[in-house]
């Protein structure tokens, strides 16, 4: 391999979180700065419609009402473009923000893009991330390569949440 791989940022609590605006299923931007006043979680993930990132994302969209009553909002980052976000949305019956990074310049600011294992290997690609980010849009809490079954479930148990 010719590239260089660049160790990836690694955001930790109290770092500013990277603002971005990016299109959702629909197209329509979404803002992190919208969030402004409210607690979000932002979790990175590589793939729409592949089996861990489904887990994922059908368990938040099930967290989702227990994570609201606790004043967090959810919006999930792929390089997915805004249709196959919208396709897995629909097949998945997700109730959850899903917005597209297709150049991976947001995936990179949140360290959420670079080398990683993946079956033995290494590879550069998506890094499974999530970050909550408080009221005042700084890092409350940074996890990398989390797991897609069960994450969910500790994340809330972690912050509290039944």
């Amino acid at each position: 391999m010719s590239e260089t791989a660049t160790a990836p940022v690694r955001l930790s609590p109290g770092d500013p979180a990277p603002d971005f605006t990016l299109p959702d299923a629909d197209g329509r931007p979404v803002s992190l700065a919208d969030y402004r006043g409210r607690r979000v979680i932002v979790y990175c993930y590589p793939a729409a419609m592949t089996p861990g990132c489904t887990t994922q994302a059908v368990d938040f969209t099930a967290s989702a009402g227990h994570l609201a009553e606790a004043g967090l909002d959810i919006i999930g980052i792929s390089p997915d473009p805004p249709e196959k976000l919208l396709r897995f949305r629909e097949k998945e019956d997700l109730g959850i923000t899903l917005v597209s990074d297709p150049d991976k310049a947001v995936l990179s600011a949140y360290g959420a893009y670079g080398p990683k294992k993946l079956y033995g290997k290494e590879v550069v690609g998506v890094i499974r991330s999530t970050f909550i980010v408080d009221a005042e849009g700084r890092i409350e809490k940074a996890s990398y390569n989390v797991k897609a079954t069960g994450h969910v479930a500790k994340l809330m148990r972690d912050l509290g949440i039944d």
